[in-house]
């Protein structure tokens, strides 16, 4: 009766604990019961959760008894005697026979095979042996029965596999050594199993009892999944010789099973041969791979028309890449059957990829890209020195596995290729012969997928095919390029059979540049071989030549195909010449003036042809020097004929200053002299200065000069294009000060002082039409134009790339535009917007690249008219600009400036910016945590839709905004910029030492850029406001890059006397990191964060009270607490260590509250600070009187 009493008593509790109706009181009380019941007396914990497992009870308490019978077995087993023992796992075993009922849910089947597995576990194999026979006997007796105990069978090996901290060492070792010897007992059994109930589940099916047929098919997946679990660790050999391999290798066959099978070989896939002896191991492998071919053969000739979803799972497992590791990788060292099986496997592989089912091709695209990856990079060393080694048999057997890859196959990949590089939406019907019967890529096939991605995986594959077998692949290319002409020769509708040229070029420029620039290097391949490549070529180039197209579309597709055999005109320069001729014969064959929309493909072409001039430049070197001089005369003459746009003379001055660059100094000198000088005599005439950049409102008269207007711009542009071809490079913007640069280190040097001046009103007068005084004057249109595009509104939405009409130019040239004004309302507003954007975005590029010049921009150029120019309205600027101001131009001169020079020129620059800034930022970032909608200038007053979207685009501007500006902080504290701070070993040795022996301040604010930042309490207050405030912003990228600059504060504030500094780093940083550590978005930069509060604790707390104090102030420490991790940061020196030491006392002392170092938080491996857990009942109370203020309220 007591027994009864107790298990109604725990019923009800597990009832009231699992009633979310219950008040929080009696669902505590019931969880307290409960834990009471199973801390308690453990013959009472089993005989009461034996009875609540009984059917007289809710499936709820069942499941909850059966979690309290394994609580019993995993944590206080040896409590029980080893008769109660025996007498435990007897009556779970019988538990199994009593629940194998199909009215039973699976959830308790399966707590009930993991409670027996869990007993087997931790009683060894004695037991085992005992209850094998009556494992064996209830196996048989039905479906039911079968499922139950093939799921404990799977369960049994899982601590073998799966970490547990409850089984290590020798009970970890003793398991793997039981269950490794009743391998011959297990394995005969799973494959009777198998065997047994995959036949009779097909059996029920026929004779229509559904149900029965259910319960076998239950049963063998529960054998597949119980094999699985061996299969990860039992000896290969073992799993061929009783017949598993061939078990699930005969279900691939089964459209029902199959899936569940592949995972049984994907995992075998993943085994790596043993060191010792593998003969065995490789006679298995050997099974697995026939096994597999044959399935794959069965599947390929099997498959229909229609191809259904669960097939198309079944190939993407068959082709994944444990299969390919299984085929062609490491762990399959049988030589010589590997040949054999891969010579087969070839076949089958290429009819996958033939096959005109889209969903089977795509699949075996992944194939055959990892396959030729694998194989390439292993091979590119040849055979090696010594075969006998483990890498010289790997190496050796990748080589000769490339040498089977055959012409038939590597032909037969191409071909498919270019024929599918076509989208189903471009075809025609007058094609049909050309594609046959396969099924094109369609914008249906998979929404996370688009056509892109799958021709980007195309163009590598054509790549390790032309890396492989050069010669065949400018063969194919060349053979399907010549038949795509002729058929446009033929074709009473070119521009629909040009839709195969189009989508062919992109194969020719891949095969074209992995010929001469890829990994084998053009010089050392035989001779033969290169004459044959250049025969191959260069009759494609002649045909290529000969053409004498004049439609737009097919002059804009010939010139991607001659640009696309730039890399052959540098070794075979002859054709350079007639390539030059060709071009300017397609480009004086297309209207110059554009006054229909529908004729804009010209304007396109044409600008196409001018952009194949600089690819071929890129491509081609030093092989056009010789015909510099005719291309300029031929530029000449165009221009006084009127043939020659502004748009297109710059394209083709950036070719020429390509070509100028591989000529050396004085060429590439007298190249800039000859195009820019023209330019710079109408770019300095004061009547267009005095008109129109006198008074910001006399921009609009400027905006109605249309023809003028693109021409300010072009000249602009072309600048900056120059900066960029003569001498600039990206990434060599060298963080060390560039006072050591020449003014005649850069040939563009000579020219700044012409372009600065203008160039400086011009965007003077830009930024200021955004003031409010200004903007009120201004006409609708122009006022409208100082909006967002859509374009940029969509960019922001991330809702892919914007759209322009039909015939639509981003720009246009002074001349009639592409856009029916009477269509299209916008268009003058829209073309006004991208001018100022053009003119805004080039001058700070232009800005940024000057910076490079060193002396030559910053001794040469007045620092107070680029400080009003930028500066002016920096307060009524908007996110997106101040954005684009500090990374392009911003973010240079700060990298360049000479350190002599810093006051003059970055302290005026970065007050106003830093000020304004951190304003904005703090305001919007406030907004959006508080309310969730940031408040931009940028859309303020713009109607876009939805709220939703409206708050998305606010956000990624503030975002945007905020991590240009925490990358502007990273430069500041960039090494190059700061080489005289101490390092962190030497901050140790000094961080004892008394004040008085300290250096000032201002000693590094000649060669620190962060020491001059915080000398100048101007730039200082505002930066570490912003340093304060975006460790609470929810920004991981920014913060990851403050915590750079935070770090050289806390080292000067360590090095130097200054207390105001000390004082800010030991209260208002340190608390600030804190608290930062409590948002789960700073947890990857977690790490750095507890780094920072140990350098400021181990350095500093002796200095300044405030880190103790801050410590203490939180909720769940003591004083005593304190001590102690004092004294264990006194034992070790290690910083690793005493990081550890941080961490476990921050989450300690926060009662685990603090979210970033939550999902990093593992075993403590200090066992010297105690860990106290305790109820947070509160948010913790800061005790920092806002009267009391230090830090930043000292400084400013």
């Amino acid at each position: 009766m007591e027994d009864s009493g107790i298990s109604n008593n725990v019923a009800r509790a597990i009832t009231a604990a699992l009633d979310w109706t219950s008040s929080p009181d009696a669902r505590a009380a019931a969880h307290s019961y409960l834990e009471t019941i199973k801390a308690g007396d453990t013959r009472v914990l089993a005989s009461t959760s034996f009875v609540l497992v009984k059917r007289d009870w809710s499936p709820e308490i069942r499941l909850h008894a059966f979690k309290m019978l394994q609580h019993l077995v995993r944590l206080r087993w040896e409590e029980l005697s080893p008769v109660e023992r025996r007498h435990f796992a007897n009556v779970a075993v019988d538990l199994m026979s009593e629940i194998a009922n199909p009215c039973e849910e699976w959830a308790l089947k399966s707590q009930t095979a993991a409670l027996v597995a869990e007993i087997v576990r931790r009683e060894g194999p004695s037991l085992w042996q005992e209850l094998w026979p009556s494992i064996v006997t209830l196996s048989n007796m039905g479906p039911i029965q079968a499922e139950l105990v093939l799921m404990m069978l799977r369960w049994l090996p899982e601590d073998i596999t799966v970490h547990n901290e409850d089984l290590e060492g020798d009970r970890r070792r003793m398991l793997l050594r039981g269950l490794s010897q009743s391998l011959p007992e297990i394995f005969p059994l799973l494959f009777t199993m198998l065997e047994k109930h995959y036949g009779a589940a097909l059996m029920e099916a026929g004779r229509q009892q559904m149900d029965v047929a259910k319960q076998h098919a239950a049963a063998l997946i529960a054998a597949i999944n119980a094999v699985n679990a061996y299969a990860e660790w039992a000896p290969l050999s073992d799993l061929g010789k009783y017949g598993i391999i061939y078990g699930c290798g005969f279900l691939l066959s089964s459209p029902d099973f199959r899936l569940h099978a592949c995972e049984f070989f994907k995992i075998v896939a993943a085994r790596k041969r043993p060191l010792d002896d593998g003969s065995d191991f490789d006679t298995a492998m050997k099974v697995v791979s026939e096994t597999l071919m044959n399935a794959s053969k069965d599947f390929l000739n099997k498959s229909s028309s229609v191809v259904s979803n669960e097939n198309v799972t079944y190939i993407r497992e068959m082709f994944s890449l444990e299969f390919v590791a299984c085929m062609y990788g490491e762990s399959f060292q049988c030589v010589c059957a590997k040949y054999t099986l891969f010579c087969f496997s070839n076949l089958q592989m290429r009819g996958f990829f033939q096959h005109s089912k889209l969903a089977l091709h795509y699949h075996s695209v992944l194939f055959w890209l990892s396959f030729m990856r694998d194989i390439l990079s292993k091979s590119k060393t040849g055979l090696v020195d010594d075969p006998d080694t483990s890498t010289g048999r790997t190496e050796n057997e990748k080589s000769r596995l490339l040498a089977l890859v055959t012409d038939d196959t590597c032909s037969a990949i191409l071909e498919t290729s270019f024929i599918r590089m076509l989208k189903k939406e471009n075809l025609y019907a007058e094609m049909t012969p050309t594609v046959g019967t396969l099924e094109l890529w369609s914008n249906e096939f998979d929404s996370k997928i688009d056509f892109s991605n799958y021709r980007s995986r195309l163009l590598e594959l054509i790549r390790f095919i032309t890396s492989a077998k050069p010669l065949l692949a400018a063969a194919k290319v060349s053979e399907r390029t010549t038949a795509a002409i002729k058929n446009l020769m033929v074709a009473s509708s070119s521009t629909k059979d040009l839709a195969i040229m189009e989508s062919m070029h992109l194969a020719l420029e891949n095969i074209v540049v992995t010929i001469f620039d890829g990994p084998n290097e053009y010089s050392k391949i035989s001779p033969d071989l290169q004459h044959s490549l250049r025969q191959t070529l260069e009759g494609l180039l002649q045909q290529l030549i000969s053409l004498k197209w004049t439609e737009p579309t097919m002059v804009e597709v010939l010139g991607h195909y001659l640009d696309a055999l730039g890399p052959f005109l540098r070794y075979y320069p002859d054709a350079v010449g007639s390539v030059i001729n060709t071009l300017f014969e397609l480009l004086t064959s297309l209207p110059v003036v554009v006054k229909d929309p529908s004729t804009s493909a010209a304007r396109r072409a044409r600008l196409q042809i001018c952009t194949s001039f600089i690819r071929i430049a890129k491509a081609a070197n030093e092989s056009l020097l010789p015909h510099m001089k005719g291309i300029a005369d031929t530029m000449m003459y165009l221009q006084m004929e009127g043939a020659l746009l502004r748009a297109e003379q710059n394209i083709l001055g950036e070719a020429f200053l390509i070509m100028a660059s591989s000529a050396g100094t004085q060429q590439q000198q007298e190249v800039l002299l000859w195009l820019l000088e023209p330019l710079s005599k109408q770019w300095t005439q004061l009547e267009w200065q005095e008109a129109y950049l006198t008074n910001p409102t006399n921009l609009v008269h400027l905006c109605a000069d249309t023809r003028f207007m693109w021409s300010i711009f072009h000249i602009v542009t072309f600048f900056e294009k120059a900066l960029k071809r003569s001498g600039y490079r990206k990434g060599s913007l060298s963080l060390e000060n560039s006072s050591k640069t020449t003014p005649d280190a850069h040939p563009m040097a000579c020219h700044l002082l012409w372009m600065m001046p203008p160039l400086l009103k011009l965007l003077r007068s830009i930024h200021c039409l955004w003031s409010p005084p200004v903007t009120q004057v201004l006409p609708g249109e122009m006022r409208a134009a100082l909006g967002m595009s859509d374009a940029e509104k969509t960019s922001l939405l991330g809702e892919g790339k914007h759209k322009l009409p039909k015939g639509s130019l981003t720009f246009n040239d002074g001349y009639p535009s592409d856009i029916s004004k009477e269509a299209y309302s916008e268009a003058s507003g829209n073309d006004i917007r991208n001018w100022l954007k053009g003119i805004r975005d080039s001058g700070y590029s232009i800005l940024g690249l000057s910076a490079t010049l060193g002396d030559s921009f910053f001794r040469s150029i007045d620092s107070h008219t680029v400080v009003v120019s930028l500066m002016e309205n920096i307060q009524h600027m908007e996110f997106r600009h101040i954005k684009q101001l500090v990374h392009s131009g911003l973010i240079p001169l700060v990298k360049c400036c000479p350190s002599d020079l810093w006051e003059v020129w970055l302290e005026k620059l970065l007050h106003p910016l830093l000020l304004h800034v951190h304003q904005a930022l703090s305001s919007s970032w406030s907004s959006l945590l508080r309310d969730g909608k940031a408040k931009v200038p940028d859309l303020s007053g713009i109607l876009v839709g939805s709220d939703l979207k409206v708050e998305v685009m606010e956000e990624k501007l503030l975002r945007d905004l905020t991590r240009e500006m925490c990358s502007l902080l990273s430069v500041l504290a960039s090494p190059g910029l700061n080489a005289t701070v101490p390092s962190l070993e030497q901050v140790g040795q000094m961080s004892h030492t008394e004040d008085s022996s300290k250096r000032d301040l201002n000693t590094f604010a000649c060669s620190s850029m962060v020491g001059f930042v915080l000398n100048n309490k101007s730039l200082a207050v505002p930066v570490l406001k912003i340093c304060v405030e975006a460790l609470g912003w929810s920004d991981s990228e920014s913060m990851s890059k403050v915590s750079t600059f935070c770090g050289l504060v806390v080292l000067l504030a360590v090095s130097t006397n200054n207390v105001e500094l000390r004082q800010f780093v030991c209260k208002d940083l340190f608390y600030a990191i804190i608290q930062g550590l409590t948002l789960e978005f700073n947890a990857f930069i977690s790490a750095d964060l507890v780094g920072l509060c140990r350098e400021i604790f181990v350095y500093l707390s002796n200095r300044d009270p405030s880190p103790r104090q801050i410590l203490l102030s939180l909720p769940c420490i003591t004083q005593q607490d304190l001590f102690a991790f004092e004294e264990a940061l006194s034992k070790t020196g290690s910083p690793k260590e005493q990081k550890q030491h941080m961490k476990s006392l921050l989450i300690m002392a926060t009662g685990n509250k603090l979210k970033a170092l939550a999902a990093q938080k593992g075993v403590n491996v200090i066992t010297n600070v105690t860990t106290r857990f305790r109820t947070l009942d509160a948010a913790p109370q800061s005790n920092h009187d806002e009267e009391d203020r230090i830090g930043l309220a000292a400084i400013t």
